[in-house]
């Protein structure tokens, strides 16, 4: 009779053990393919913006990026540049795999090196004010300054894009 109950309870132990272990393999693939879903749902509306405001005098949004136009010379953030910030903000947030790219603008008249360094430090100054709206200063990517080309209007030169990836 001892050796049934041991088969017995050996029995009861595994099968203990088997459902526990169905449930854990279980709640882990439910969370991974949630997890899936929900990159896949918020990705898309994440590069989706606000449309621009016609005439805009500080942002617009072009391609899902959203853009800061800053005063000739100055590196300094504008104050109207809060919108856009927040809105570029509230995309990180809502996709938070992305990577949030930036990237500096200037022209090709005057100092390379100059305009180069001034598109930089704008782009410096969006990256401080995303992070202190609470996007977390890992998930950054600084491009190098781009030279605007053409003849369109001269604030392209004067940008910072930020785009969430």
């Amino acid at each position: 009779m001892s050796d049934q109950d041991d088969n017995t309870q050996g029995f009861v132990i595994a099968a203990v053990l088997g459902v526990a272990a169905a449930v854990i393999a279980g709640v882990i693939s439910l969370a991974i393919s949630s997890l899936y879903r929900q990159r896949a749902v918020i990705a898309p509306a994440a590069v989706t913006a606000a449309p621009a405001v016609e005439a805009a005098p500080v942002a617009a949004v072009a391609r899902g990026a959203e853009r800061v136009y800053f005063a000739v010379g100055s590196a300094a953030l504008p104050a109207e540049a809060a919108e856009v910030i927040d809105r570029a903000a509230q995309a990180a947030r809502a996709n938070a795999w992305g990577k949030v790219v930036i990237s500096g603008f200037h022209d090709a008249s005057g100092d390379p090196a100059r305009n180069a360094e001034l598109a930089k430090e704008r782009a410096l100054a969006v990256r401080h004010a995303l992070e202190a709206a609470g996007v977390d200063a890992a998930r950054f990517e600084l491009r190098k300054p781009a030279v605007t080309t053409g003849d369109g209007d001269p604030r392209e030169a004067r940008r910072v894009e930020v785009q969430v990836e």
